[in-house]
Formats: structure tokens, C-alpha cells, sequence
């Protein structure tokens, strides 16, 4: 390896233990579930790492009043409860978030009329605000929900990772695509499996052995030789299938901290996982290009930049590794 690799390692390394952004889809959720012409009852979330409690708290239109019922640490958010009561409908007005704007976090919102389609929409620290429709159209959770998935996807460093590692891993179109359908099949069953509450494993060895799994392709990326198939290159897809079971996990944790809007459960975890696998696709797109670019303009600098992205990726993984084993 040049020099040149070894200091691109060397930083990644450094850079590695600042805190990794794996899994921290975990925006604030505000719930409000009508109970009366006039009432609603409001949940609101925040969790520890957002860094929204005591900092944002639910904006309301001035003719409306909050009476608290339930405060409590759910986890690691603090789960407010109460009633609301308006003297006007909330049909046509706006409610939000004070004092997002003072942070770096999202906000899901979810508002339930009786009778009426769910309301789901994001805020964010430059849109703190949203309107209550009268009538909201069917595809607002869907596509609320969509956007997160890609969101988490493309944010979600360990899992973008994983699937580089694949694609630098495998030569020939069919071959990765076989490989990421495995991966993609894999994590969907665990994902659906582990937000509906039928199975779970702890987050944090599940964050932990996450990490291994990129280390793992790190390694054979780099002990790859012509003729020569490793374990990852003879089986792909049963290695790529047994590591896509333990992200779906991950992707259940951090869906998890959302919270799946009650009545409109298969919609929100169907468009979450469409989501993930529409930021998937675009991953694999883009790494498959840059290969093909580098293979096709500069042949023999092709194994040379493969492993030095082998190098960076794998130590990436072992700072998470490390900060996540010590977290845990």
C-alpha cells in the first residue's frame, strides 16, 4: 500500500471516532388524536440525542390550551402526554414546534382527525411549522414515510458502506445485483419483522456486529486475488443475505425512534422500506459508475483505488466498532 493510502487510512481512522451517524434517524414525533369536535390528545417525543428537550416544546394556535397529563423517560426520549382544547376547529390553522429552530433536528408530526385521513408531515429547523388540512389526501403517510426511508439510507454511513463494500467486492452486473437483492430481501424481513414487535435483538450489539460486517468485506476486498475466490466472492449472496438480517435490525432501531402512526402501520413500514431501497439503488448506482469510469479510463489504477477504499472503509468500521462497543 502507498503512503498515500496509509495516511487516507490513517485520517479515516481519526475521523472514525467522532461519533457516527449510523442509525441516528431520530428526529422528534408530535402526535395529536382528536377526541371531540373542540379536543385533542397530544403525545410528544424527544429524544435524548436530538437534542430537543428543553430546547423545542408543541406551538399551538392562541385559542387552544395544554393540560399535561404524563411526563416520563420512554427509553431514551421524554414522552410528554395531554389534553388539548380549542375553542375554534384546527381545520385550516397551523401547529408546530417552538424553538426548533435553535436546534439540528426534524420533527415528525402526525395529526389523527376522527374521521378524517391521518395527517403526517416533517419540520424541520428552517419549517417549524404545518398546517392542519381539513382533508388530507390518502398518500400523506406514504410519502412522509418515503422520504425518511431514503433519508436514512443515505445518512446512514455503516449501511451505505456495507453495500460500496459489495459492490467493490463483485465484478459483473448480474452478480451484484443478485448479491444486493439478497441484501435488500434479507433486512426487509427483519425490518418489518422487528417494528411489528414479532422478534427483536438489543440495539447495541446489534450497532456493534453491524460494524464487524464492513470490517469482514474490508478484509476480503483487500485479500482478493485473480483466480483465487474467497468465501465472500464464491457465496455472495449467502454472505451478503446473513449481514442484511442484522442491518434490517438496524433499520428497525431506528424506525423504532420515529414511531409508526396507529391505523396506518403496513403503509408506514412498506413506504419506509420502498424508501431505503430507492436510496439503495442510487448507492449502487453511483459506486458501479465510478468503477466502470476508473476501469475504463485508468485500468491499472483500478486495484490500487479498491483497496485504498478497502483501507478507508475498513477503518471507518473499526472506530464504530470500538465507540459502539464501549457505548454498549
Amino acid at each position: 500500500m502507498s503512503w498515500a493510502a496509509r495516511l487516507i487510512a490513517v485520517l479515516a481512522l481519526v475521523m472514525a471516532f467522532a461519533p457516527a451517524r449510523a442509525d441516528e434517524l431520530k428526529p422528534g414525533y408530535l402526535e395529536l388524536t382528536q377526541t371531540a369536535p373542540l379536543d385533542w390528545k397530544l403525545t410528544w417525543k424527544a429524544p435524548q440525542k436530538a437534542g430537543l428537550i428543553g430546547v423545542a416544546s408543541p406551538k399551538l394556535p392562541d385559542d387552544c390550551s395544554f393540560k399535561e397529563t404524563r411526563r416520563q423517560m420512554d427509553g431514551v426520549a421524554l414522552r410528554s402526554e395531554g389534553e388539548v382544547h380549542c375553542r375554534k376547529p384546527l381545520a385550516g390553522r397551523a401547529i408546530g414546534l417552538a424553538g426548533l429552530e435553535n436546534t439540528i433536528s426534524d420533527v415528525l408530526v402526525r395529526v389523527a382527525p376522527t374521521g378524517e385521513p391521518v395527517q403526517a408531515s416533517r419540520l424541520t429547523p428552517t419549517d417549524t411549522m404545518t398546517e392542519v388540512k381539513a382533508r388530507a389526501d390518502a398518500w400523506n403517510v406514504a410519502r412522509t414515510y418515503l422520504a425518511l426511508g431514503v433519508q436514512h439510507i443515505l445518512t446512514g454511513y455503516d449501511h451505505l458502506l456495507f453495500v460500496v463494500s459489495l459492490v467493490l467486492l463483485l465484478r459483473g452486473g448480474w452478480r451484484i445485483i443478485k448479491t444486493v437483492t439478497a441484501f435488500t430481501l434479507a433486512h426487509s424481513i427483519t425490518l418489518a419483522g422487528a417494528a411489528l414487535g414479532y422478534f427483536s435483538l438489543p440495539q447495541a450489539p446489534v450497532e456493534s456486529v453491524i460494524a464487524l460486517s464492513i470490517i469482514f468485506l474490508a478484509v476480503e476486498i483487500a485479500k482478493a486475488k485473480p483466480g483465487q475466490f474467497r468465501l465472500s466472492e464464491q457465496y455472495p449472496w449467502a454472505v451478503s443475505f446473513s449481514f442484511g438480517l442484522l442491518h434490517g435490525f438496524g433499520f428497525a432501531g431506528a424506525l423504532k425512534e420515529i414511531g409508526l402512526p396507529h391505523g396506518e402501520v403496513p403503509a408506514a413500514l412498506l413506504s419506509f422500506n420502498i424508501g431505503v431501497e430507492i436510496g439503495q439503488l442510487v448507492i449502487v448506482g453511483c459506486a458501479v459508475t465510478a468503477v466502470s469510469l476508473i476501469g475504463w479510463i485508468a485500468p491499472s489504477r483500478l486495484r490500487p483505488a479498491t483497496l485504498t477504499a478497502a483501507y478507508v472503509i475498513g477503518a471507518l468500521a473499526s472506530g464504530w466498532f470500538i465507540n459502539r462497543t464501549l457505548a454498549s
